[in-house]
This record gives structure tokens, sequence and C-alpha cells, in this order.
């Protein structure tokens, strides 16, 4: 179920935004749009959408810099559509604040899959009880998402939080590329390797304190990553 969640369209195509309004729409999605980036920051402030799915290659404001406006203050989740498919563009994308790629041309179906699936990590107001998520010198709080590093809040964006969240639920294991992908990225992800590599790296910009040497996301080579969530309070104490 959607329950009327916002979703902000931004395309210059009127084509492409008349078949996504009319799409999202029979799926009980409340959809607006705009056609380049400077009129999607506008509705943004004004109308607060959950979700983002924004076109790279628009006029004024393009995709790449509405995703580092948008991020710059605040973590809603935005997927990012282009006729361009090489990784190097993947990968800028995903670097400027983008959660998902899907490239041009697309099924409605898949595009309405990843909708759900990106809204679906995303809580709405309400929700059940807190549940916290601790180890070594983490905390997480799943309802309010607060993520706290020696109980310093550290900002993450949806999908490093999702990749956090599954990192330290898993600490001290050795986790392959592949499972990492499809946890956090489903089971079409899993071949995907560039995700991993430009989330892990934000994700250590943001928790190591020397991220080329890194003390808690460590590299297993060739196979993936182990987290290491560092010595418990209370162990340091005895």
């Amino acid at each position: 179920m959607s329950e009327n969640r916002r979703i902000l369209v931004v395309d210059d195509e009127p084509q492409i935004t008349r078949v996504l309004r009319r799409s999202l729409t029979a799926h009980r999605y409340d959809v607006r749009v705009a056609a380049e980036g400077e009129a999607a920051l506008e509705l943004f402030g004004d109308w607060q959408p959950d979700l983002v799915v924004t076109d790279l290659s628009m006029p004024n404001m393009g995709g790449l810099e509405l995703c580092r406006r948008l991020r710059a203050r605040s973590d809603v989740p935005i997927i990012v559509l282009s006729v361009k498919g090489d990784e190097r563009v993947k990968v800028e994308a995903l670097d400027a604040g983008a959660d998902d790629y899907v490239t041009k041309p697309f099924g409605m179906d898949e595009l309405l899959a990843r909708v759900r699936a990106t809204l679906r990590r995303r809580p709405n107001p309400g929700g059940e009880e807190a549940k916290v998520v601790a180890s070594g010198h983490f905390r997480i709080d799943l309802e309010t998402r607060k993520v706290t590093l020696n109980d310093k809040e550290v900002h993450l964006t949806p999908k490093e939080f999702e990749l956090m969240v599954h990192l330290l639920r898993h600490a001290g294991k050795v986790l392959t590329h592949r499972s990492l992908l499809a946890a956090v990225w489903g089971g079409d992800y899993v071949e995907q390797t560039e995700y991993l590599r430009v989330f892990i790296g934000q994700l250590r910009k943001k928790i190591e304190s020397n991220p080329g040497s890194p003390q808690y996301i460590l590299t297993e080579p060739w196979i993936g990553y182990r987290f290491e969530p560092g010595e418990d309070f209370n162990d340091t104490q005895a």
C-alpha cells in the first residue's frame, strides 16, 4: 500500500512526466512534477515529498546538481533516470546522493518495484515502537533513524543508513559483495558492485577518523567487507 505517499517527478520531457504521473497516481501515490532542478527545489521546499524521481539531463539545473542540493538539506530518497548506462555515470549519480539508478528506456513495472522498495525502507509517521541496534561504539535507533558513534550523531542518507544497519547487525562477520548488495539493494543488484563501492566509501568518510586506513569497515580482498564496531564501553572499564 502506498498510502498516498508523495513523489516528486523531475524531467523536462512532457511525455515522460505524463506517463509517470498517470502510472504513479493509478497506484495511489500523490504526484507532482517539475521540468528542471530549480523548479524542483522550490516544489520540494513547499511540499516535502517522500521520494524524488529525477532525470539527469535537463536545462538550467540538471539531475546531478539537484541531487547534491537535495542531499545538502534532506535525506529524502532519490531515484535517478537516465539514458546513460555506463558505470562512470552511475557512480557519479550515486556520489551526488542518489539512492538508485534506472536506465531509460525502462519498464513501468520495474520503476514501480524500485519505488515500492525505496519507500518501504522509509517509515511512515506513526509506526511501531522503537527498536535499537547497538554494538561497540555504535547505536542505531530504527524508529528515529538516529545513528550515533561514541554518543555523537552521524547523519546518513537513506541508503547509507540501510547499509549501516546491515553491517552492524552482522558485526564481526565477513559479508560478501553479493550478499551485501542483495540485502540492501535486492537480488537484482548482486552484480552492481559500483553501488557498494560508492556507499562503503561514503560511510567510511562519515564514521572513520582516517578513511584510508579504516578501523570499522574492513576490506576482505576479493570477497567483501567485515564490520568491527570497536570494544563495548563496559568492556574498556573492566
